[in-house]
């Protein structure tokens, strides 16, 4: 995916979960956090941060907050951008695991939940979660940053999917390049971690994979090494 027109300023604060304050070009203005997790290890007052401007002329924020580094490392928070990346692979046919599809929708409804990615090829046909991940320490990401009764509750419900006979697949899409590995977030979210283990033994695939990006651009990347135990 592609951003347009992107603006570079300093973060200065989070007001919250949806709002912060900048520097841009001298001016301390107000714009939107597209990501409503913790974030706390990114968004640090001086950090350099990139800006999308709204579409909409007449909205209070005229700025959405997208990327920002950590370090020397260039980590995308937009919480929208994991479905569209992976819907654009899968057209591609870029994600192996899963292959060659004939016919994607997104926000699909299957008994009590609405899951991200409905797919078809192939005589296959499945179901996708898609979670952005943005919390990385040592090069080990996590997710998620705070607990998720709904990300449990979906994962709980692909087990469902499976046994009604469609393919289930949790997606993890690390907002970065560069990383080493990937697991659950037990200290943060013990039942979600529990979920996806139980999940993984009734036939649910959970996969992750990295980002290729740019100030204005998002690409799916490479698969990452998973594993559901905990990595000290």
């Amino acid at each position: 995916m592609e951003y347009e027109d992107m603006k570079e300023a300093i973060f200065l604060r989070r007001t919250n979960r949806f709002s912060a304050f900048v520097s841009l070009e001298g001016e301390e203005i107000q714009v939107h956090v597209k990501n409503t997790g913790r974030c706390k290890e990114l968004l640090q007052e001086g950090a350099k941060v990139f800006l999308e401007p709204a579409k909409n002329p007449k909205r209070k924020t005229k700025y959405s907050l997208i990327s920002v580094y950590k370090g020397d490392v260039l980590v995308n928070m937009d919480s929208q951008a994991p479905n569209q990346v992976v819907a654009e692979a899968l057209a591609e046919g870029r994600i192996s695991e899963i292959g060659d599809v004939t016919f994607l929708q997104r926000e699909v409804t299957f008994g009590n939940s609405r899951f991200d990615l409905y797919f078809e090829g192939g005589g296959r046909r499945g179901f996708i979660e898609v979670k952005g991940v943005t919390l990385e320490e040592n090069g080990i990401c996590r997710f998620p940053d705070a607990p998720t009764t709904r990300g449990t509750k979906h994962v709980l419900e692909l087990i469902q999917a499976v046994e009604a006979g469609y393919e289930a697949y949790v997606l993890f899409v690390i907002q970065m390049e560069g990383t080493k590995a990937f697991c659950p977030h037990w200290e943060r979210d013990e039942k979600f971690a529990k979920a996806l283990m139980e999940a993984e033994e009734a036939g649910v695939h959970f996969l992750a994979y990295d980002c290729k990006l740019g100030v204005k651009s998002l690409h799916l990347s490479k698969k990452v090494f998973s594993t559901i135990e905990r990595i000290r």
